[in-house]
């Protein structure tokens, strides 16, 4: 039933305000304060929480005013306390949001490797002008992708052109829903040991949950063929930190970009920092032109469908927890 015309309050709990887009819907939005010494006033209810992906501050108490729907700002909810929630409050995040400028960073990372970025720039005149540099490229090279969401499929679309032989480990073994020509090339298996050994590179991009903490472990690490570049775009908690610190000292792997770690940030002296075989970058794979934009849009979207009383795009299972 829709609700276009009932009012509707929005209890934004973000931290910043709310853009002119939400208010154009016609609900009433409340500012809630995310200080911890500022708990929301006894009077504030609302049936729509709209908060950031750890929930904040205050959490259970504004779950209490008459909530029924809360929308995470991020994509993955490993932070958020979904057994907080009720049996009949449902949680969106802005899944597929960040997809674009993530997968663009991916490429970015695997043409640096293959090409020997920013190892082959000259500071100074060099021996050789040519023969001394070893050059590789990225068609016939094999990435493993682990993850089949949002950000994976973008990933697989902007890595056909370049000739890669794609592989996507995902947890049903179905073939992938894109509309982009030489999909039917890419494998699909939910089996990462039994392809890590093919891989070039191995890229993270699913979520963090209890079945992937650490799946990225000193075991896995033994199948790998020596000289895998890893890239972790999705949280640290995949990744043993220390078997790969154990891999990238014996060369099994040759390179980590890593944009998420465990914890963040990491502490002054950690030695992700210096390892001469670590790409270190503070979580920033999201960002891009537009790309706060298009995280506040899944918002406005799912507003306008609660307010038609259409599904809700983005529903997180609460049983798998992404």
């Amino acid at each position: 039933m829709s609700r276009e015309h009932e009012r509707v309050t929005v209890l934004n709990h973000t931290g910043f305000p709310a853009p002119d887009e939400v208010a154009a819907t016609g609900v009433t939005v409340i500012e809630v304060s995310r200080d911890p010494d500022s708990p929301p006033p006894p009077e504030v209810t609302g049936e729509i929480l709209w908060t950031r992906t750890d929930g904040g501050p205050h959490l259970l108490d504004l779950l209490g005013r008459g909530v029924r729907w809360v929308h995470t700002l991020g994509t993955g909810v490993d932070e958020f306390p979904l057994d907080a929630l009720g049996d009949d409050q449902v949680l969106t995040c802005a899944r597929g949001a960040s997809g674009v400028p993530i997968a663009e960073w991916v490429v970015a990372h695997l043409l640096a490797a293959a090409k020997g970025l920013p190892e082959v720039w000259l500071h100074e005149a060099p021996g050789s002008w040519t023969t001394d540099v070893r050059v590789g490229g990225l068609t016939g090279a094999t990435v493993v992708i682990v993850g089949a969401g949002g950000i994976g499929t973008e990933i697989v679309r902007r890595l056909l052109p370049f000739g890669c032989r794609l592989v996507v480990v995902r947890r049903r073994p179905v073939p992938l829903e894109l509309d982009t020509p030489g999909v039917d090339s890419v494998r699909v298996t939910t089996d990462l040991g039994a392809v890590v050994g093919e891989a070039d590179h191995l890229v993270l991009a699913a979520p963090a949950t209890p079945a992937t903490h650490h799946l990225v472990d000193a075991d896995l690490l033994a199948r790998a063929r020596d000289g895998l570049h890893l890239v972790n775009v999705a949280r640290g908690a995949l990744v043993d930190q220390e078997a790969l610190r154990a891999a990238l000292d014996t060369g099994r792997v040759g390179l980590a970009s890593l944009d998420t770690v465990e914890p963040e940030p990491l502490p002054a002296g950690h030695w992700l920092y210096t390892h001469p075989r670590v790409r270190l970058s503070p979580h920033v794979s999201w960002l891009g032109p537009g790309a706060v934009t298009a995280v506040v849009a899944t918002f406005v979207d799912n507003l306008h469908r609660w307010l038609q009383g259409r599904p809700l795009v983005g529903v997180v299972d609460r049983t798998r927890r992404y």
